[in-house]
């Protein structure tokens, strides 16, 4: 069976710090600094007969706009649709319909999100960055 969750007590800090740290969005991010994202965002789990199998959270001010991250799927899981039920739920939170906004960054998995009408920037020239190594 599963479950979606917003439920942060339900999340397996050490599960996602497990996979974060190797991915190429969060290389080296450790257990304390997966902890403080978690805090500071809204944060689904989702969980296959109680076992935690993905993860993903949103940063947002809850009107204007929200930013989607750390979204993934255990790889002995994925090719299921879970990733695809886990923005969908997202996308459909009462406490997120108000946002007007939304963005992401991605490497490799436009097809997704196309599936949930995220689009290329309309106006990449207007956006700015500040990354501190």
């Amino acid at each position: 069976m599963i479950e979606i969750s917003k439920d942060k007590n339900k999340l397996d800090v050490l599960f996602i710090q497990n996979f974060l740290k190797d991915i190429y969005w969060a290389a080296g991010r450790t257990i304390e600094e997966v902890q403080r994202t978690i805090d500071a965002s809204v944060c689904f789990g989702i969980y296959l007969n109680g076992k935690q199998i993905g993860f993903a959270r949103v940063i947002t001010d809850y009107v204007v706009f929200a930013y989607l991250m750390d979204v993934f799927i255990s790889e002995e899981f994925r090719g299921n649709g879970y990733s695809s039920l886990l923005i969908e739920k997202m996308m459909n939170d009462p406490e997120l319909q108000e946002v007007k906004i939304w963005r992401l960054a991605t490497t490799d998995a436009h097809f997704l999100y196309e599936k949930f009408g995220f689009t290329p920037l309309a106006h990449p020239e207007k956006m700015m960055e500040k990354v501190v190594k």
